[in-house]
């Protein structure tokens, strides 16, 4: 129910002001609005306002205003200056427009809100290296503190995890200044251009291999017959040894479960003050094109380390305002530059989501509390205005991209070339949906 109710009052609230943003500037030009209706379908609520029908539709994957148009009915001429289509080529570009920038003025009032009423942080500390990514290849190692992406000082763990990639989407290249648990300074070079593979999961996902969370050489979970389970292992395990060498950290032992697929290990481990000798064969599994070995077991988390990464921030009312400005612009860079890695097909579009992992998220976010829940919200108007801005016939831009048209020729596009763009991005959409909804599939039910 909760996962429910997020999932609704997230939908309602983007499409509403995405709305209200093509019906506030549609007034403005002196278009009259027929129709305001959030969700699609037969209308299970109208409330009739002046000239405008205000309605709920059982569909709530969008909404849509519907302005006075004479390629859409007959129009009294007495308001043939009010319709749409006779509005002139800015007006139109201004009211199509609005619904995106509105997104994105959303997001910036929802960061704002977030920042102004304080925030729990995440120090710029590395917990953790996961093996075989880029920031082991990088030489990133538990303890280091970031400092500074190619000189710009970083706050937080989120912005200096953005810094670097965006760095790496701008040329593939980021020099990342650090503090080692020794306290000298020194700097990680980090290359995306040596590194295919990350690419995808770098530039996309944010996938560093880097966590600040720090995890002990001790058994914190098992997976229900999973093969760690079967050999003997138990919750509390302190890993001593594997193979006659010492363990020194949960990195080295999962970096040698990963390359030993199918090979037996002799693992030493203090259970209740007693050392015990067990003996595993990690399952061999396919991973980016290569076999890795997995046991099914978790860490158990190093409370002192992790309790140590949170600090509260608040910031003033125009520092806020600032900084909310400048993360929204972030997001939107990124947001485009990952679409068009997808187009180019530089990025895979399995990492498209859809309505099934929106609602997931939005309930585990309500889930954590407010703050979280809108900055969730924040992201997912980002994304609805960056989306409605591509170039695709049915979207926002679509018809921007039709008007710009008609400022370069002096005039409108046929109608049978509008036709022809509409049938195109129909199918166009439809495709993408269909990815994300199986990208949805895939991720929430393991299919």
């Amino acid at each position: 129910m909760i996962t429910l109710l997020a999932f609704i009052v997230a939908i309602g609230v983007l499409v509403t002001i995405h709305e209200l943003g093509h019906y506030t500037v549609a007034r403005w030009c002196g278009v009259k609005v027929l129709r305001f209706s959030i969700g699609f379908g037969k209308p299970l609520l109208t409330i009739r306002r002046g000239d405008t029908d205000w309605t709920i539709c059982p569909i709530p994957l969008g909404g849509y205003v519907r302005m006075l148009d004479e390629r859409e009915g007959n129009v009294d001429p007495a308001e043939r200056h009010l319709a749409f289509n006779n509005q002139s080529v800015w007006k139109r570009i201004a009211i199509v427009v609005a619904g995106p920038i509105a997104n994105l003025l959303l997001a910036v009032l929802l960061y704002w809100v977030v920042l102004i009423g304080g925030v729990t942080l995440v120090k710029p500390w590395v917990g953790t290296v996961v093996p075989q990514t880029l920031g082991m290849q990088s030489g990133f190692q538990s303890g280091d503190k970031l400092l500074s992406v190619n000189g710009v000082p970083v706050f937080d763990w989120q912005a200096a995890r953005m810094a670097i990639v965006e760095q790496l989407a701008e040329d593939g290249r980021a020099r990342v200044a650090v503090q080692t648990a020794s306290g000298t300074r020194v700097e990680r070079r980090v290359d995306l251009t040596s590194s295919p593979k990350e690419q995808d999961d770098v530039l996309s996902e944010g996938n560093l291999g880097l966590m600040p969370q720090r995890y002990l050489p001790q058994i914190g979970a098992l997976e229900e017959g999973g093969v760690a389970e079967k050999a003997g292992f138990r919750v509390g395990d302190k890993l001593l040894s594997a193979d006659g060498k010492p363990l020194s950290g949960w990195e080295s032992w999962v970096e040698l479960v990963y390359n030993s697929p199918g090979k037996e290990l002799k693992v030493e481990v203090l259970r209740d003050g007693m050392p015990q000798v067990l003996s595993v064969r990690p399952a061999s599994v396919e991973r980016n094109g290569e076999t890795i070995g997995r046991i099914g077991a978790a860490p158990q988390a190093d409370t002192a380390w992790n309790e140590q990464l949170k600090f509260e921030h608040r910031e003033g009312f125009f520092a806020a305002g600032r900084h909310a400005f400048a993360r929204t612009w972030e997001t939107a860079s990124l947001s485009l530059k990952f679409v068009g890695r997808m187009i180019t097909g530089a990025a895979s579009v399995n990492h498209l989501s859809g309505p099934l992992t929106i609602a997931d998220v939005a309930g585990q976010t309500a889930r954590v509390g407010l703050t979280s829940y809108l900055e969730f919200l924040a992201l997912i108007s980002i994304s609805i205005g960056v989306l409605n801005l591509l170039p695709i016939p049915v979207l926002d831009g679509g018809h921007l991209m039709y008007y710009v048209a008609e400022l370069i020729r002096g005039r409108p596009l046929s109608e049978r070339a509008q036709l022809l763009g509409q049938k195109v991005g129909f199918a166009l959409l439809a495709m993408i949906m269909a990815v994300a909804l199986l990208n949805d599939f895939s991720r929430l039910f393991g299919g």
